[in-house]
């Protein structure tokens, strides 16, 4: 147990400090995260073997909510207010165009049903966020008239529908869930 405790002490040390260092340069956090679980994990050097797939469901859920929140408790809302409209549109139409021909081509090129390509094409429509949030705000950058507020304003908004369809893709694959497709869809 002790041992368990000064690995996690590491792990978490470790990506505090890279993250404050690779910040400035622009890295997304998520990279460290993802280096650090397998450098960490049962495949990896250190070989920390986890099977509790109930915490890792709770603890990932939590984490869900966490990151689909986390750019609109940055972004200053009253300097995105004027481009929100354009926003939303952008990542609503964004996603779904962006999943369905992600997912055409993966019914078409890997030979998988079409729901299976559209479930592909759901997971990776978004963009990550964080990352975008995390390049603006590090680098500073000075794009021309409201397109940075555009810009934090999609990422943040596009997660949601993309989760969404996500959904209501596995919905569709279980026979049981089409009825309660159009319902969670109007909630």
């Amino acid at each position: 147990m002790i041992e368990l405790m000064i690995i996690s002490s590491l792990v978490l040390l470790i990506s505090i400090t890279s993250s404050k260092v690779l910040y400035k340069f622009g890295v997304p956090i998520l990279l460290i995260f993802i280096a650090l679980g397998m450098l960490f994990g049962s495949d990896g050097i250190v070989g920390i073997y986890f099977s509790d797939y109930e915490l890792t469901k709770e603890i990932s859920s939590i984490a869900l909510v966490i990151i689909m929140f986390y750019g609109g408790f940055g972004t200053n809302w009253s300097m995105a207010k004027p481009s929100a409209l354009q926003s939303i549109l952008m990542s609503t139409l964004g996603v779904i165009i962006t999943a369905t021909l992600t997912g055409l081509f993966s019914h078409i090129v890997l030979k998988i049903t079409l729901l299976e390509g559209l479930l592909i094409g759901a997971v990776v429509a978004s963009t990550d966020a964080a990352s975008v949030f995390a390049i603006l705000r590090s680098q500073k950058l000075n794009l021309k008239g409201s397109l940075a507020p555009l810009l934090e304003v999609e990422s943040g908004s596009n997660d949601p529908v993309a989760y969404m369809a996500t959904l209501s893709i596995l919905l569709l694959m279980d026979n049981k869930g089409i009825s309660m497709l159009f319902p969670m869809v109007i909630k």
